[in-house]
């Protein structure tokens, strides 16, 4: 028997209670436990206890929606902080959902909107059209024959954001999952928690729609939904309805391979032109919030979370790669420091530290040559090596200001690679990174 969907503040913070306790029981255990262990046999039962520890906080984060399940999301793609079996728990997050009731969304969009629904939309289908971690999408029709969608925020999110914060970061830290020292926690959860508020506010998401419908005017290939400010609110965000292929629809009968390898360009041009002219990104970048035509056309959804970027991060930025792209290491470093990324007062790193992680990250832009994203192995590269890290634990520090940067970069090779693309960017990249901002 399914559970009923949780919607109080006081519901939220029991559930989430009553897996830290869990939590912080089987770590207490464990730790109990490894004096009677063998250093392998110690190993082995740290990783199936994590991975049992992660499964339940993954579970609940699921069923609750909201704060906490956008911040698995977050950390899913920030595993240098977490235990790669909490990471990869972490992933089953990234898929869509399980829907919330419709009499909830309902009730949600009546007292946001203030009418009955029937007085707002000739109808709203109650089967949703994606369900995702704060809010639920539904297709309907307004009265004047407009189809549109309606995204409707989880009752109780907002309200519960720092509580949930709280208890989840409370939760990670009694399971001995958090590897960082307090300050960089801080900081980490700190900008979590601004792009959080920033993407419950949907009012401030239509914003950021008008803002890169701005960005973008005169890039005809990028389609970005227009808001219908009369059937929106703080909760509820009304935008017309924009289709497109999902990622799984781009398929040898309706794409070629040049059409495809078009689409990796655009990909490429939007995002440097996010980061480098207008220093302002869509920061969540997975594939359900993209979607394609056969004509190379790109359709960008749900701007909730836009992170607008320091010009001296994206001068910093700029810089380090193109540090790293002439092998000048000692400048890299002192540019890895200048974006936050290191600790400045620790010695300077090894050289070949550095070119060990430049000659893997630098694959696609390597030469002149297309690069084969279907087969790229880049991400198993990494994997490989994520044990180096250890070495130099307490010399970097998550760049808080760029780690939106990072999880743009790494949405964006992930939709390349699902995509097939076939293309070489070391010369579109040179000159992003030698142009100054407009």
């Amino acid at each position: 028997m399914a559970k009923k969907p949780v919607t109080t503040r006081s519901g939220r913070f029991f559930r989430l209670a009553g897996m830290t306790a869990s939590v912080a029981g089987q770590y207490a255990g464990q730790r109990a436990r490894r004096i009677f262990r063998s250093e392998e046999d110690d190993e082995g039962a740290r990783s199936e206890s994590y991975t049992r520890m992660a499964d339940q906080i993954v579970d609940t984060l699921g069923e609750l929606k909201g704060a906490v399940m956008k911040v698995g999301q977050i950390a899913s793609q920030t595993q240098d902080f977490l235990p790669r079996e909490f990471s990869d728990a972490l992933e089953r997050l990234q898929k869509e959902a399980p829907p919330m009731p419709f009499e909830v969304i309902v009730g949600q969009v009546e007292s946001e909107l203030g009418k009955p629904v029937s007085e707002l939309f000739e109808y709203l289908q109650e089967k949703p059209y994606a369900a995702a971690s704060i809010g639920q999408v539904h297709r309907a029709r307004l009265h004047d024959g407009t189809d549109v969608i309606v995204k409707v925020q989880y009752p109780g999110v907002d309200e519960s954001c720092d509580s949930d914060l709280k208890q989840l970061r409370m939760a990670l830290k009694l399971g001995g999952l958090l590897r960082m020292p307090k300050e960089h926690v801080d900081q980490l959860f700190g900008e979590i928690r601004v792009r959080l508020k920033e993407e419950l506010d949907y009012e401030n998401e239509a914003r950021n729609l008008e803002l890169f419908q701005a960005f973008h005017a005169n890039d005809d290939w990028i389609v970005i939904p227009k808001v219908f400010e009369s059937h929106s609110s703080r909760r509820v965000l009304t935008m017309e309805l924009v289709e497109g292929d999902h990622i799984s629809e781009v398929t040898p009968e309706k794409y070629d391979q040049d059409t495809i390898n078009l689409i990796g360009h655009r990909i490429f041009t939007m995002m440097a032109d996010q980061l480098f002219r207008y220093q302002c990104i869509h920061g969540d970048p997975h594939a359900g919030n993209f979607a394609y035509r056969p004509d190379g056309t790109i359709i960008l959804y749900d701007f909730g979370c836009v992170k607008k970027l320091k010009p001296e991060i994206v001068e910093a930025y700029r810089n380090a790669l193109i540090s790293a792209l002439e092998e000048d290491y000692a400048a890299l470093d002192q540019h890895l420091i200048a974006l936050g990324a290191r600790v400045e007062s620790q010695p300077a790193v090894d050289e070949a530290y550095y070119a060990m992680w430049r000659d893997i990250l630098i694959q696609p832009f390597r030469s002149d040559t297309p690069y084969d994203f279907a087969d790229s192995e880049l991400h198993k590269d990494v994997a490989a090596k994520t044990t180096t890290v250890f070495k130099y634990l307490d010399y970097f520090k998550p760049p808080v200001e760029s780690i939106f940067i990072d999880r743009m970069i790494a949405g964006h090779y992930w939709m390349m690679k699902r995509l097939g693309v076939q293309a070489a960017f070391r010369e579109e990249l040179e000159k992003y990174l030698r142009q100054t901002p407009d």
